[in-house]
């Protein structure tokens, strides 16, 4: 990977003056590759990672496993596409192993990321089964340790 996007993967908010320092480029190199990234949509946009306990949200995040049945030449693409076009879908991967899909969603209520499964995701033709695990608590997110990252414990050593 370009040693310019590991930097704007890590931190977003540096500086074209601080990244040309820091890849010893000229600053007028590091905004014309930024703006070339933007525009072929390897950077597909910037985001802040926000420790949802400690701002007042009511968000429910669940993670859904769903088998699904690929269609003729479409493959699992199709499908991924109209899942993907849900307000509540956050995330969408294909996934090797016993299930297709992995899907991260959002909702204001249980009730609400229920609904969302039962009538618009089961019902969904080609759809075949779905596994939702609701998430109790974030430790770390996108490689950011949400709380108590610096402090390691360490584990004890018995003979």
């Amino acid at each position: 990977m370009d040693p310019l996007l590991k930097l704007l993967e890590e931190h977003a908010l540096r500086t074209p003056a601080d990244l040309a320092k820091l890849l010893d480029l000229p600053e007028s190199e590091v905004e014309r590759r930024i703006r070339q990234y933007e525009d072929e949509k390897i950077i597909l946009g910037y985001k802040a990672i926000i420790n949802d306990d400690k701002v007042d949200s009511d968000l429910v995040k669940a993670v859904i496993e769903v088998k699904v049945q690929p269609e003729r030449e479409g493959g699992f693409d199709r499908i991924a596409r109209r899942i993907a076009r849900f307000d509540e879908v956050t995330s969408l991967f294909l996934m090797s192993g016993a299930y297709d899909l992995l899907i991260f969603v959002e909702g204001h209520s249980l009730r609400q990321v229920a609904q969302f499964v039962a009538e618009k995701l089961a019902t969904l033709e080609g759809v075949t089964s779905t596994a939702t695990h609701f998430m109790l608590k974030t430790y770390k997110e996108q490689g950011v340790m949400m709380e108590g990252g610096e402090d390691y414990e360490r584990l004890k050593v018995s003979p």
